[in-house]
């Protein structure tokens, strides 16, 4: 006899289902003064295909080696250039040390309509360089094999931007093809990734 919770087939004939929902870690990329950190489906042990229908990358402590912006963008199965059409938008709310300044407002700056440049990620102000600075968040990527729809994403970054500000970031959109994604790419706009770490995750049962 199975037991069923919200239509969700828990155990059937003795055997259970456990991690519904869970993140599968598929692999970790660790920066060392790097121009920039990929993550190729079927390259290196990573997925990026049809096996999750949403993957989550988690951005951990990037220290940049010169004052720049976060990014990515996204290359389409067999295609290269890492330049996809994307349209975005975002928001953003900054506070500063001395309590000064503080703002809640949309950016329209880091917006692309149709662009193929890299994706900025920290799109209210550059990133502070000192030794303490860094940046931390996440991309959640949906559906990126699917060869029907466009693919969306939403991302969320907090950062210490230059002048000792706390910045919080939303920035979504989607990359406006049908065809499979199966690769994503991580740079600064300028310099290097000069430490940090980026996790990969993909989202089974969602």
């Amino acid at each position: 006899m199975a037991i069923i919770s919200n239509a969700v087939t828990i155990a059937d004939a003795g055997a259970f289902s456990v991690g519904l929902g869970s993140m599968v870690l598929i692999k970790t990329l660790t920066a060392s003064s790097s121009g920039t950190l990929s993550f190729v489906d079927g390259a290196s042990s990573v997925v990026l295909d049809n096996t999750y229908p949403i993957y989550r990358f988690e951005f951990i402590n990037i220290h940049a080696s010169a004052t720049g912006n976060f990014t990515f963008q996204a290359n389409a199965a067999g295609a290269s250039g890492y330049n996809e059409y994307i349209t975005s938008t975002s928001f953003v709310a900054y506070h500063d040390e001395g309590d000064s300044t503080t703002a809640l407002e949309y950016n329209d700056g880091s917006d692309q309509s149709q662009g193929t440049s890299f994706q900025l990620l920290n799109v209210s102000g550059a990133f502070d360089i000192e030794n303490s600075a860094n940046l931390s968040g996440t991309l959640t990527l949906f559906n990126p094999s699917n060869t029907t729809f466009v693919k969306h994403f939403i991302a969320n970054t907090a950062f210490m931007g230059n002048g000792d500000y706390s910045h919080n970031n939303f920035v979504s959109g989607y990359f406006n093809l049908t065809a499979a994604i199966d690769e994503i790419q991580f740079k600064m706009s300028s310099g290097n990734i000069d430490s940090g770490i980026i996790k990969l995750y993909g989202i089974k049962d969602s």
